[in-house]
């Protein structure tokens, strides 16, 4: 059997639109069996994505689903390349008739899309379930936001083998989306740990991009990698037997070299003998890294345990809102006009906030809460610094209160201040649990 090609489109939300075609043109130019993952969930990025279908019941998305896809939808379709995503997030059916729609401004014939369900635990049942889950008392019906359970990867499989072109998911273990175009295309069953393992640490080398290309690996002088502007993403070719050669979308920046895939192959792992995915314990202490040539880094030797009985779950309770604003001064004395300023509003709100002052420049983001590495910092001069204020409290109007209280500094000194920037969102508390894999089974519809 043929092996298989999965690229990686996107590695987050809000990552390059410019990312995919050198992929897909990589992919098509194989002549191979390929599928194209879209990673763009992080845990947050589901909250913020459930708090806008709050308000917005056809929001909820990935907001820049149709400019990513846009690019590649075409070749993807006529050359038979398989497109998963998660950037379904809160409301995967959207997502999925926005293609639709992307479809049909492209003058496309409709696509075969699937829809994989069942890790939205916001509902009532899924309510009931929590309630049984976390410890006695964890869960507050009044500060609840939202809950989704992390689903594996046969779902998506059993979609792609009854036809889909595309698949949306919401919230699935990040290497399932490599992992189910596999199992798809080898017909791997639960059974088959050594193969699943492997290819879910193909899955997790692709799903953040460019790191694995050097994105994140780049440190000039010390780890150089070329033409980073111009950085291509990755490419895993699978086998049966589920090693992997990765590189990278041909005629690109950036590179794949042992280095950087031992480091992405690190990331995020917190038990290397025992990487718990949906689909199967990963055990890579025995796995070898081996450079083929150029830009092809092979992975093998990675075994697999039986998947645990529980699937882990995120839980979101309201914590009430976080609100910055900030305030630059420059020239001389410019560092004492900056600390008059913090004086000037921990004076004036201290009482009332949780309040952390950076001085960007001096001290930002090594500091802390307290304030205390703020207090010792190193003496002298700065040519210009900005103050930082950010503040948390359970009530909107206070935060309101400390943008006005920072905004004022503009005339009501210290001499100097401009360019004042406020912002504010929602703060959500996250408690994690494991649920039975039983009770939150995932499925696939296909959009009418």
């Amino acid at each position: 059997m043929d092996n298989l090609l999965i690229g990686c489109g996107a590695g987050f939300s809000g990552d390059r639109l410019d990312a995919a075609p050198p992929v897909v043109r990589t992919l098509i130019a194989s002549g191979k069996p390929a599928a194209l993952m879209f990673e763009m969930l992080a845990e947050r990025t589901l909250a913020a994505a459930q708090l806008r279908r709050q308000v917005d019941p056809a929001a909820g998305y990935e907001p820049s689903l149709k400019d990513e896809l846009r690019p590649v939808l075409a070749d993807c379709l006529r050359h038979g390349i398989v497109i998963v995503g998660n950037f379904g997030a809160a409301n995967p059916e959207g997502a999925a008739q926005a293609i639709g729609e992307l479809a049909r401004e492209l003058g496309l014939d409709t696509p075969r899309i699937a829809i994989v369900g069942g890790d939205d635990l916001s509902d009532s049942r899924g309510r009931e379930l929590l309630r049984a889950c976390l410890p006695e008392g964890g869960f507050d019906e009044l500060s609840f936001v939202c809950a989704n359970v992390y689903q594996g990867a046969f779902a998506i499989a059993d979609a792609i083998r009854n036809g889909a072109q595309i698949v949306v998911t919401g919230r699935v273990a990040d290497p399932s989306l490599a992992l189910g175009p596999a199992i798809a295309h080898f017909g791997w069953t639960p059974s088959d740990l050594d193969s699943l393992a492997g290819a879910t640490m193909a899955g997790h080398l692709l799903e953040c991009g460019a790191q694995v290309t050097g994105g994140y690996f780049a440190d000039p002088g010390k780890k150089d990698v070329p033409n980073m502007h111009d950085i291509g993403f990755p490419i895993a070719e699978i086998f049966a037997d589920g090693r992997c050669i990765v590189t990278k979308a041909a005629n690109t920046g950036g590179l794949v070299d042992p280095r950087s895939v031992k480091e992405q192959l690190l990331y995020e792992l917190h038990d290397p003998s025992a990487y718990i995915t949906p689909d199967v314990v990963a055990d890579i202490t025995e796995a070898e890294v081996r450079e083929l040539g150029v830009n092809r880094v092979m992975l093998s030797g990675v075994r697999g345990h039986p998947r645990t009985p529980t699937l882990k779950a995120n839980v979101f309770f309201d914590n009430g809102w976080l609100g910055e604003a900030e305030i630059s001064y420059a020239g001389p004395n410019a560092r004492a006009r900056a600390e008059l300023a913090i004086d000037i509003i921990r004076k004036r709100l201290g009482g009332g906030l949780s309040l952390r002052f950076d001085l960007i420049g001096l001290v930002s983001i090594m500091g802390d809460d307290a304030g205390t590495l703020l207090a010792h910092a190193p003496g002298g001069e700065a040519p210009d610094v900005r103050v930082r204020v950010a503040g948390r409290h359970n009530e909107e109007s206070m935060i309101d209160l400390l943008q006005r209280e920072v905004t004022a500094l503009w005339t009501g000194g210290p001499a100097g201040g401009g360019g004042v920037r406020t912002a504010k969102r929602r703060r959500l508390r996250l408690q994690s649990c494991l649920v039975p894999r039983d009770a939150a089974p995932a499925s696939f519809v296909m959009l009418s």
